[in-house]
């Protein structure tokens, strides 16, 4: 059995201040959450290192394309805290390079790694392989109680077909997994990720504005249950005990992120990203808050739409930002340091409180920047 955590410093000044000013925020505005991969290590998933490791350890991979990702990781040494993300985005990247020479004709259209060359159709197997390692070592059997209880305390008191304020809450998700989608569905929270049909489905994003939804999941860099069929590049959920013809061996349909990919380009994930850019943009007067969880501010291209949506809100978006460090470091350093938006912005790190001019710190380890304690705040508790 998992001990929770003592949170009985929130229950006192200053830092009981600024759990009423995150509960406030939750009552007053629009709600949306970004949600990262430290959401989903109580649920038993893998962290990033965990899934790089596993990932280039997989005896699942071919002889060529294992020789492709070690090449590409090898690129990277030296790299500090560089992942699978970061050296599938590189493939990718050279992927395209690869194939804009072939449709240019030119006369060096393969790409040198190490000491071999690579044909672009090699790189796309060794592209496809290793998000099929990837999807292997999510699909394991989890627990989510604490995501329940998270849709739970999100959605409280929720009446079956409307929303909470009768207004929609967002889910960003960049996480492949489906901990959140799962949580909702048994918490009887209708919502929609965009897949229209049931357990096999089709891509139909305007399933996005039906009536009666009580949250939208946008699944910002692809799910491991979308796969596409040979003839269409948007994604199907197909049951895995279906055999059907054209599914071009499960292509799993999930994409790291980097701000080159020439993936963005394309359906979904360009619907998906504007959707996510509305969101961040409340209509001008009305209120709306992100909620920060399991996100470690790795990701530049998710980090640069943030920065651009706080400065053209004209003040309406708020930021809550939750995270393991101690204090405010990278972009919410940033944040904090610039005049023009830091009052917009609140950061619940490890060891303190942090907006505006109020820096508030602790000598010991607050942990409210769990996904198990912020549902626990989320519930009421302190």
């Amino acid at each position: 059995m998992t001990t929770s955590d003592d949170l009985s410093a929130l229950r006192e000044k200053p830092f009981s201040v600024a759990v009423t000013k995150f509960e406030e925020l939750l009552n007053q505005s629009g709600r949306a959450f970004l949600i990262g991969a430290g959401c989903s290590k109580c649920a038993g998933l893998p962290l990033t290192a965990e899934l790089t490791t596993k990932t280039l350890d997989s005896t699942k991979l071919d002889d060529t394309s294992k020789a492709i990702l070690t090449a590409v990781k090898d690129l990277f040494d030296g790299a500090a805290g560089a992942h699978i993300e970061d050296y599938l985005s590189e493939l990718i990247d050279l992927l395209a390079i690869a194939e804009r020479r072939v449709e240019r004709s030119a006369k060096q259209k393969d790409i040198t790694l190490g000491a071999d060359k690579y044909t672009a159709a090699q790189l796309r197997s060794a592209a496809d392989s290793i998000k099929r390692v990837i999807a292997a070592v999510i699909e394991r059997k989890v627990s989510i109680e604490t995501h329940r209880a998270f849709a739970a305390a999100v959605h409280r008191p929720l009446r079956v077909g409307k929303a909470v304020h009768g207004q929609v809450v967002d889910y960003l998700v960049l996480n492949y997994d489906t901990a959140i989608e799962d949580a909702l569905a048994l918490e009887r929270v209708p919502f929609s990720d965009g897949i229209d049909g049931g357990v096999t489905g089709w891509w139909n994003p305007q399933t996005f504005d039906r009536e009666g939804l009580a949250a939208r999941v946008l699944k910002l860099h692809g799910s491991i249950n979308w796969c596409a069929l040979a003839d269409d590049p948007l994604p199907r959920r197909i049951a895995m005990s279906l055999e059907v013809a054209g599914v071009n061996d499960r292509r799993i349909l999930i994409w790291p992120a980097s701000t080159k990919y020439r993936e963005t380009q394309f359906d979904p994930y360009a619907q998906l990203m504007e959707l996510a850019r509305r969101v961040m943009r409340p209509s001008r007067g009305s209120q709306r808050v992100l909620v920060v969880c399991g996100y470690g501010f790795g990701d530049a291209h998710i980090n640069i739409e943030v920065d651009r949506a706080l400065r053209e809100s004209a003040g309406d978006l708020t930021v809550v930002a939750f995270t393991s460090e101690n204090e405010p470091t990278g972009q919410l350093k940033s944040w904090t340091e610039d005049e023009s938006i830091r009052d917009q912005v609140l950061i619940f790190a490890n060891r303190g409180f942090f907006h505006g001019d109020v820096s508030e710190k602790s000598k010991t380890d607050l942990l409210w920047w769990k996904f198990e304690n912020i549902t626990r705040l989320l519930g009421g508790e302190r």
